[in-house]
């Protein structure tokens, strides 16, 4: 088992995610806002490559969901970091329903000087057009229902529930582009494409169980031990983490009928037990200076 997580190149580049690209682009000038949704917990690594070449000059809102399952001390360099670079960032707990009228009234905010120009052309004012981005799974549909108010966006817990860009009104002020989750043709860095996958930006069908169990094991030691030590009574990881998996699978009684550890079951609780936050409030990415 001996780095496992290295022997697998993940990459997963659907053919709607690279029409969805297309289309952006043919429709961009109808825009006036861009929200590119991110998680919280991986805030460089569900952030969208080269997506600035796609939106041009647009006004963005970089909206962190998740903001209350994540590290906070270190979601918060990250939007720091951001902040530094002139995005504008909103955190967001999109279990709190107030949350979204932060962005509607932000968003009213950004537009107030571009209907300004239009009342000074002689124009009327219209409603905020505003296209939303995003990887799979970073809670893009359950920030639409929030925004609406009521259910209108397929909500599942596997990526790739939207399939096609589609127009949905929020209020009287602000019409909304839908887009699918989007990722990029080549995942040239592996540590965050690891990470999209560990957080379920990835189908899981892409990566094998085991290799994304060890990923998550190592990298939970590295940067929470204790939480690793709190779950299973781990203090440290053998070279070949086969002796974690064995206190994991009698721990947790994911066992054989020969009373060793069910590898495979062990894989699928640790993977579990991160998406489902028993690991706890957890930040996978780090700044490069801080590495």
């Amino acid at each position: 088992m001996n780095n496992r997580q290295n022997s697998t190149n993940i990459n997963w580049y659907p053919g709607h995610m690279a029409k969805t690209k297309r289309e952006i682009k043919e429709k961009i000038n109808l825009i006036d806002i861009v929200y590119e949704v991110i998680d919280s917990r991986m805030p460089i690594s569900s952030k969208i490559v080269d997506m600035d070449e796609v939106i041009g000059n647009k006004k963005m809102i970089l909206i962190m969901t998740k903001y209350d399952i994540c590290d906070k001390e270190e979601t918060d360099k990250f939007i720091k970091y951001y902040e530094s670079l002139d995005y504008t960032v909103m955190p967001v707990d999109l279990m709190n329903a107030k949350e979204a009228l932060k962005i509607i009234e932000k968003s009213k905010e950004i537009i107030t000087s571009e209907n300004q120009k239009r009342l000074e052309k002689g124009l009327r004012t219209r409603s905020v057009r505003a296209l939303i981005i995003g990887v799979p799974n970073v809670g893009k549909s359950t920030l639409i229902n929030r925004l609406v108010g009521k259910k209108s966006a397929g909500v599942g817990n596997r990526p790739g529930v939207t399939k096609n860009l589609s127009w949905i009104r929020i209020n009287k002020d602000i019409e909304l582009l839908d887009s699918p989750g989007i990722l990029w043709p080549k995942l040239d860095n592996q540590e965050n494409a690891h990470i999209l996958a560990a957080l379920s930006s990835i189908k899981e069908e892409v990566i094998d169980s085991m290799d994304l169990a060890c990923f998550i094991l190592k990298k939970m030691m590295e940067l929470y031990p204790r939480e690793l030590e709190n779950r299973y009574g781990i203090k440290g990881l053998d070279e070949d983490l086969i002796e974690a998996f064995e206190t994991i699978g009698k721990r947790r009684g994911a066992l054989t009928r020969g009373g060793v550890a069910d590898y495979d079951k062990v894989a699928n609780i640790i993977i579990h037990d991160l998406k489902n936050g028993y690991l706890g409030n957890v930040t996978l990415d780090r700044l490069e200076d801080e590495r």
